[in-house]
């Protein structure tokens, strides 16, 4: 077995170059995260994962599109979505989204602030 510098280190700006080994196994992971919650787990709302994990699906993409601004490639929020989503936001919606109980509302005000809203 090869050993390699362990991609899951808390994130450093002064880190050095990752390997293209680690790029690849990196973008081999997101692929298979944005499967695994695109095609597998389309259940999940994305409510409860902002509340029970601090993210959702808007998020990945969100930092998809900031990851594509930063190196100057001029990419919207729809744009964004719809390439992580694969397809519109309303398609997705339409097809997937269950209404959102009381509940879960109160707690994604919290989850947003803590994890969003202090960006």
């Amino acid at each position: 077995m090869t050993a390699y510098r362990s991609a899951v280190q808390p994130y450093e700006k002064e880190a050095a170059m990752p390997s293209q080994q680690e790029i690849e196994l990196q973008a081999a992971a997101f692929r298979r995260l944005q499967k695994h919650l695109m095609e597998d787990r389309t259940d999940v709302q994305n409510i409860d994962m902002m509340n029970l994990a601090g993210f959702c699906r808007n998020c990945l993409s969100r930092w998809y599109q900031e990851a594509a601004n930063e190196r100057g490639i001029d990419m919207g929020k729809e744009e964004a979505r719809e390439l992580f989503y694969g397809m519109t936001m309303d398609d997705w919606k339409a097809n997937y989204q269950t209404e959102a109980k009381d509940s879960q509302k109160e707690a994604f005000k919290t989850a947003f602030e803590e994890n969003v809203g202090k960006g």
